[in-house]
Parts: C-alpha cells; structure tokens; sequence
C-alpha cells in the first residue's frame, strides 16, 4: 500500500465541500463567510476565484509542497463557490470530464479552437 492509497479521496472531499457550500446559501453573511461570498454574488466569487488561481499558480511555480497544497485547497473552495454562485452543480462540471475522457486531450483542444497549448 502507497502513502497515497492512504489519503482521502479528493472526489470525496470535494462532494462533502460542495454540499457544506449549498447548505451555507442563504445563510447569515456575518457568521458565514461562504454565506458571505453567495450574497454578493457571481461577480464577487469570480474575483476570489481568480486571486486564487494566482496564488495557487504562483505556489506552483516557485513554493513549497505544503503551500502547494494550501493554494490548491482554496483554489478548488473558490472554484466550487463560484460555481455554486452560478448554481452549476459540480456535477455538471463531471460529466464534461467524462465526456473529454473518450478523446484524447490534443483533439479535445482542437476541437474547441481556443488556440491555447
């Protein structure tokens, strides 16, 4: 048994993170900051999800694995409440990897035309 067949799912914890983020919508914004980011809306949720993106890359690029895996961590938080800010349920988000899964990712790329390596 590796040490990564000893760790958590990340499919898992991304479910569990998901619906504690559903369940904080509505909630009160001064006890909740998830509750906070939904009330101000998309906009807001796209912001932090992009000075996240950063911090994450920057991580990436230059820090230490544990940094790395602080910026992922909020990275995918970020992701999942803007996500949930659009009410696009990760769910969605799945069936469009699973439908990338049947080509291969260099026809996948082609076929969007974005003209990004």
């Amino acid at each position: 048994m590796s040490d990564e067949d000893a760790l958590p799912s990340l499919g898992a914890e991304i479910e569990t993170l998901a619906e504690t983020i559903r369940s904080k919508r509505g909630g009160d914004p001064a006890a909740s900051y998830t509750a906070k980011l939904l009330a101000k809306g998309p906009g807001l949720c796209a912001k932090k999800l992009g000075e996240e993106a950063v911090e994450a890359a920057l991580a990436i690029a230059a820090g230490p694995d544990a940094d790395v895996a602080q910026e992922a961590a909020d990275l995918l938080y970020h992701l999942l409440v803007a996500l949930a800010a659009r009410d696009v349920p990760p769910s969605a988000v799945a069936a469009v990897l699973i439908a990338r899964q049947a080509q291969s990712g260099l026809a996948e790329k082609a076929a969007r035309g974005d003209g990004n390596p």
